[in-house]
């Protein structure tokens, strides 16, 4: 008897033991699902566009390009990143072709003044480029820029002593609205790209754009006297380039012709049938 028990206990305990393990079969598993991976922030590249519709042949200031952020993964081969030796480069640069507002500007996109065939590229057909030295008085204090328009002035202090004093200092303009092509090459291309302090620095050479004969008069003038530059204003009306008169210094001074003095005291001598007049000065 104690063993039939002890058989059923073992029968009974096998089949609970199997009612359990075909319960947990029956379960549905519990799936874990890991949580993705934070997707790490897009980097980002500060590169250069075009800030306003710019045509070719543009001479680039400043003003003509600002940065834009753009994630790297877009950025194209080629762009100009924004940085302080990119930016000095791109002053004076020639673009050569047209570039619509918010345009990446690259790498092929610009000529830059020490680049070869530079000038050449400036140039208008049949144009020529002339040199001309300046310092702080005669190129305006240095704020002359590539792409600013200018006309040349010639002051003259003629050597002929039996002409009146009134006379004998001359000016007149020589070459009238031409352009400037070139500043320094230190100038147009920036001295931060090569860690120089710009403050104070003034150009020694101004490069205009002129044809044949401006050329020759422009050659003739640096030999006659002293050239100076004016700048012209950016959104200045066209004026007619015929020749203008030559200013004396008895235009701008009166006191050289003795326009600004008294009359002195005149007297009326006769002498028999001669009749003159005595001024007492």
């Amino acid at each position: 008897m104690p063993l039939r028990v002890a058989l059923a206990g073992v029968l009974l305990l096998t089949a609970l033991g199997l009612v359990l393990v075909g319960y947990q079969a029956m379960r549905p598993a519990k799936v874990t699902i890991a949580a993705a991976p934070a997707t790490p922030p897009s980097l980002t590249i500060d590169v250069l566009v075009a800030a306003r519709s710019l045509p070719a042949g543009t001479l680039m200031k400043e003003e003509d390009f600002t940065p834009r952020a753009v994630p790297s993964s877009e950025l194209p081969q080629g762009a100009l990143t924004n940085t302080p030796d990119t930016r000095a480069s791109l002053r004076g640069a020639l673009l050569r072709h047209y570039l619509d507002s918010g345009k990446f500007l690259m790498a092929g996109d610009v000529l830059r003044p020490r680049d070869r065939g530079f000038l050449a590229a400036v140039l208008a057909p049949g144009a020529r480029a002339i040199s001309l030295g300046v310092d702080a008085v005669t190129g305006a204090g240095g704020l002359i820029w590539p792409g600013d328009r200018v006309d040349v002035i010639l002051t003259q202090d003629l050597s002929d002593k039996d002409a009146p004093l009134a006379r004998r200092i001359v000016g007149e303009t020589v070459l009238n609205d031409v352009r400037v092509v070139a500043v320094d090459q230190s100038i147009a291309q920036g001295a931060v790209a090569s860690g120089e302090n710009t403050t104070g620095h003034l150009a020694h050479t101004v490069t205009l754009e002129v044809t044949p004969e401006q050329a020759e008069r422009a050659a003739v003038a640096t030999r006659l006297g002293r050239v100076s530059l004016t700048i012209r204003a950016a959104d200045a009306v066209a004026e007619r380039t015929d020749p203008r008169a030559s200013v004396y210094a008895g235009d701008v001074s009166p006191a050289l012709t003795g326009g600004d003095k008294p009359d002195a005291p005149r007297m009326r001598v006769i002498e028999g049938n001669t009749a003159r007049e005595v001024t007492f000065q």
